[in-house]
């Protein structure tokens, strides 16, 4: 189980299931069932400890849970574990969860360290990656000006950070052609209206058309906000989660342009926006970078740490709901395209529009379908940063969660207002993910933006 799920629900397993019924499950929960080491490892970005600290680092375990433990601990960080203390020169037994005094230990090359069952219930199972990164030795993080003139040459996170402004610019550009003309040329040779034909069929079709591609470009502003985050936040600092949030992000997001084999509506400006940034992606997740370069900012205290996986939790439940969300609006928008409330927005049915004009609908789906398969990608950027990007200090974690929360809801509630689409059950998700995202970001604030580096090691 990751931090942010351990110790904001640990009192409620206690309470439901017992305290060592739910210790129990804790342990067992994935390792137990096939493939789940790799999935604890993968899934909650866990890192292993360098081979020095690694054989150094271990826990002592009561004899009953060995089995357990022995399955359990090592894909979280644990080196060994041994059901009884084996004193010896150098061997340090301690029930301290004090990360610091752990990394101060392991920072002498003769000394091992073994925790007890204490720490473990205490700290929480991600003890053993925070003292992994305390103790993992850094060079310093690159800087713009230290980027060679050759683009060949150019590191990863250097094209990450590429695809982050030209996402943002493809969604400006989107808004104002939204605000400004609404249709470009090549809409109306494939529909074969203009503007104000639109307005002849149904008065309420053209500001239903903007509000599907305003919340679309903010969308897209809200996963260029993340990518370059992502970028120039974590893969720059060496975080290998940072480049596997982007892959996982970008391997949704791109092929939804395939939508179109359904819908049957080419956007020339949505292929061009693929085949300009989609080499640039490439490149930044082609390649893996193992040279950790990010500083360590010290534990703090742990009353504020543990108030921010709170708000981590908050974050992660958001970023899911928000991927079921965009999964509902692509299945929605490439099968029957409207939702109740749409149709009564428009009060019309699916049948008049498309007696009125056959490609009225391939149209709007092109619009629906892409929107659902944006959401998704920028869900799942969400959803990673807030599962492993939670570290003291990580600022810039914070600053990329608000702007692309922004981007991503207020102009969604905003056109809709603006349109008079007001639905309250049809903006509830929104609404909801606002609430969270807002108490998350409060939670975690005091623990993201934290200063006092104790510097690099």
């Amino acid at each position: 189980m990751p931090d942010w799920t351990y110790q904001p629900l640990r009192g409620i397993a206690s309470t439901v299931l017992g305290e060592r019924r739910s210790q129990r499950m804790a342990l067992r929960l994935l390792v137990g069932v096939p493939g789940g080491r790799r999935l604890v490892v993968r899934a909650f970005g866990h890192r292993h400890p360098p081979v020095d600290v690694a054989e150094r680092l271990g826990a002592v375990v009561p004899a009953e849970v060995a089995d357990d433990a022995r399955r359990a601990l090592p894909p979280i960080g644990a080196g060994f574990v041994e059901t009884e203390p084996q004193p010896g020169d150098g061997r340090v037994y301690t029930s301290s969860a004090d990360v610091d005094a752990a990394a101060g230990v392991l920072a002498d090359p003769a000394k091992t360290l073994i925790v007890t069952p204490q720490v473990l219930t205490t700290a929480g199972p991600g003890w053993f990656q925070r003292v992994t990164e305390a103790v993992t030795p850094t060079e310093p993080a690159p800087r713009l000006r230290d980027v060679p003139r050759d683009p060949r040459r150019w590191p990863a996170w250097l094209w990450g950070l590429l695809v982050g402004p030209g996402m943002i610019g493809a969604g400006v550009g989107a808004a104002a052609i939204t605000l400004g003309p609404v249709l470009l040329w090549y809409d109306e040779d494939y529909l074969g209206v203009g503007l104000a034909d639109l307005h002849a069929l149904n008065h309420q079709l053209v500001p239903f058309l903007q509000h599907d591609r305003i919340t679309m470009a903010g969308t897209m502003v809200a996963i260029g906000s993340l990518y370059a985050g992502l970028a120039y936040g974590g893969m720059r600092q060496g975080w290998p989660w940072a480049r596997d949030a982007l892959l996982v992000s970008g391997l949704i997001g791109f092929p939804t342009l395939l939508y179109f084999l359904g819908t049957g509506f080419i956007e020339p400006l949505h292929t061009a926006v693929v085949v300009v940034l989609f080499p640039m992606f490439v490149a930044a997740v082609w390649r893996r970078d193992h040279h950790p370069k990010w500083t360590y900012r010290g534990e703090g205290s742990e009353v504020v740490r543990r108030r921010a996986l709170v708000g981590q939790l908050l974050l992660v439940v958001t970023g899911c709901g928000l991927f079921v969300g965009g999964f509902v609006v692509s299945v929605v928008g490439l099968t029957t395209v409207f939702v109740p409330s749409d149709l009564v927005f428009l009060g019309v049915d699916v049948d008049t529009l498309r007696a009125v004009n056959a490609r009225l609908l391939p149209f709007v789906t092109h619009d629906r379908a892409g929107f659902g398969g944006a959401l998704m990608a920028a869900a799942a950027a969400i959803t990673l940063l807030s599962a492993w990007g939670w570290r003291r200090g990580e600022s810039w974690v914070w600053w990329t969660l608000l702007a692309s929360a922004c981007a991503g809801f207020l102009p969604a509630v905003l056109v809709h207002a603006v349109i008079g689409y007001t639905d309250f059950w049809h903006l509830a998700p929104v609404y909801f993910g606002m609430l969270l995202t807002a108490i998350a970001l409060v939670l975690a604030r005091p623990y993201l933006m934290a200063c006092g580096s104790v510097g690099s090691r």
